[in-house]
C-alpha cells in the first residue's frame, strides 16, 4: 500500500463514486480505478463490488476507510508540523551555555525567536564550558556556546565548533581615575591589583604576556571562575579586569543604563577570546538551531560594533 492508493480509496469512500472522488483529487478517473485496482491486488482481496457501473465497498472496505483516515491524517499532520518547523513556528530547542551567555545574552536572543509563536519550547541548561562540550557530544542537546580556552583541546569527532570574536576591554570602577582615559595599557595597570579568571585561561595568559611585554607588573588579587562574579570586585574599586565585550555588555543589560558602577574601555594591546558556538557533529542542525546561531553571531557583531562606536 501507498499513500496514493489510499488516498483514491478514502476519497471514493466518502465521495461514493469514482468520478467524484477524481474531481476532489484533481486526478482522471482511469488514474483512481487504477490505484484502486493496485490496492486490491496487492491486499488479496475485492474492497467494492462492481453493480450496475457502481462501486460497492465491502465490509472490509470499512476498516480499511478507518485506518487509511488515521494513516493519511498523521501524516497530514506531520507534514504541517514540518512546514511550521521549517517556518519557524514551532519546534523545540535545547541549549546548554556556560554562565555568563546564560544569564542575559542567550535569554534575549531566544525571546526573539519565541515571541508570539506559542509552540517553540526552549530549555537553557547552564554549565561550565568544558562541561558544554561534553555534553553536545553525547547528541543530547541542540547547541552549545562555550568559552573553549587555551588548555582545551576543541578538535572532536562528535562536536562542531564555530568560533565568535569578542575583543576585551578593561574594566574600572566609575570612580577610578583611569575612568578619565580613552585608552587603558598595562603601563596604567602597573602594579595595580587585578581580578582575572584562571591562569591557564586565555584571557590571563594574553593580559600576563602584555604586562611582561611592556615591563609592568601583573598584580593578581583575585581570580574567579567566571568573567561576571570578578566585575564584583571592580565595581567595588578593589580592582580592575580585563574582560570581553560578551561579559561588559552582560553587566550593562544586569546594571540597566545609567545605573553602571563600571566603565569599560579599549584595552591595549588588543585581547580577543572566543566564544564557540558547539553543535552535534553528527546530527544536523535544525532550522531553529540554525535561527539561533544566526541571531547570536549577529548579536556579537552588534556588541562589538556597539563598543568599538561607543569609544570612537
Amino acid at each position: 500500500m501507498n499513500l496514493v492508493q489510499l488516498s483514491a480509496f478514502r476519497e471514493v469512500m466518502l465521495s461514493g463514486s469514482v468520478s467524484q472522488a477524481a474531481r476532489n483529487l484533481g486526478r482522471t478517473q482511469p488514474a483512481i480505478s487504477t490505484a484502486i485496482a493496485a490496492l486490491e491486488d496487492e491486499l488479496g482481496m475485492q474492497l467494492f463490488e462492481r453493480r450496475a457501473r457502481r462501486l460497492h465497498p465491502v465490509p472490509e472496505a470499512h476498516y480499511l476507510l478507518s485506518e487509511s483516515t488515521e494513516i493519511l491524517g498523521r501524516m497530514e499532520t506531520a507534514r504541517q508540523n514540518l512546514r511550521n518547523l521549517k517556518a519557524l513556528e514551532r519546534g523545540e530547542m535545547r541549549i546548554v551555555a556556560m554562565p555568563g551567555p546564560s544569564v542575559f545574552l542567550v535569554p534575549r536572543l531566544v525571546s526573539r525567536l519565541t515571541d508570539g509563536r506559542d509552540d517553540i519550547r526552549v530549555t537553557i541548561v547552564t554549565r561550565s564550558s568544558p562541561q558544554v562540550h561534553q555534553l553536545i557530544s553525547t547528541q543530547s542537546y541542540d547547541l552549545g556556546i562555550a568559552d573553549l580556552s587555551a588548555d582545551f583541546d576543541i578538535k572532536s569527532q562528535l562536536v562542531s565548533a564555530r568560533p565568535t570574536s569578542s575583543t576585551c576591554l578593561c574594566a574600572v570602577s566609575a570612580n577610578d581615575p583611569l575612568a578619565e582615559k580613552e585608552v587603558i595599557t598595562p603601563a596604567d595597570l602597573d602594579g595595580r591589583p587585578m581580578a582575572t579568571l584562571h591562569e591557564k585561561h586565555s584571557t590571563y595568559l594574553d593580559t600576563q604576556a602584555a604586562f611582561q611585554a611592556a615591563g609592568a607588573v601583573f598584580d593578581v588579587r583575585y581570580e574567579t571562575q567566571y568573567f561576571l562574579p570578578l566585575l564584583n570586585f571592580v565595581e567595588l574599586g578593589l580592582a580592575c579586569a580585563v574582560v570581553d565585550m560578551l561579559s561588559a555588555q552582560s553587566y550593562i543589560s544586569y546594571r540597566g543604563l545609567g545605573g553602571e558602577g563600571i566603565v569599560f574601555r579599549p584595552f591595549e594591546p588588543a585581547i580577543s577570546v572566543d566564544f564557540h558556538i558547539l553543535t552535534p557533529a553528527h546530527r544536523p542542525p535544525s532550522h531553529l538551531a540554525a535561527a539561533f546561531t544566526q541571531l547570536w553571531c549577529d548579536e556579537v557583531d552588534r556588541i562589538n560594533d556597539g563598543f568599538a562606536q561607543r569609544e570612537s
